[in-house]
């Protein structure tokens, strides 16, 4: 893959965590992961931060019986709005980049 596709597929992963959650990340993580160590690594590094994401949801969820679960499910929604964006704008560069906060599920 040239690495004008490398960026372009990298930057549609991390866009589109934005908009469809995990999904993205993992069908470009087994589909592309072998075309390219650059659209491996973001498409790795998206997926462990989705699914960071999605754990913190679920405590979100589940503490939203009390407040703070609330505060939770808001400061997720916008962690995964920045992040998403700036590792688009950061994949669109030819920049490597690594999700701040993210466990590291997958590699």
């Amino acid at each position: 893959m040239s690495p004008a596709d490398e960026k372009l597929w990298a930057t549609l992963i991390n866009v589109g965590g934005v908009f469809f959650s995990f999904f993205p990340a993992l069908i470009g993580y087994l589909v592309l992961k072998d075309r390219g160590p650059f659209v491996r690594a973001h498409s790795a590094t998206a997926l462990n931060f989705q699914l960071t994401l999605i754990i913190a949801y679920i405590v979100g969820s589940i503490l939203s019986v009390i407040v703070i679960g609330i505060f939770i499910l808001i400061a997720a929604y916008v962690l995964n709005i920045v992040f998403c964006i700036v590792a688009a704008v950061k994949a669109n560069q030819g920049q490597w980049y690594t999700y701040p906060m993210a466990i590291a599920f997958v590699r």
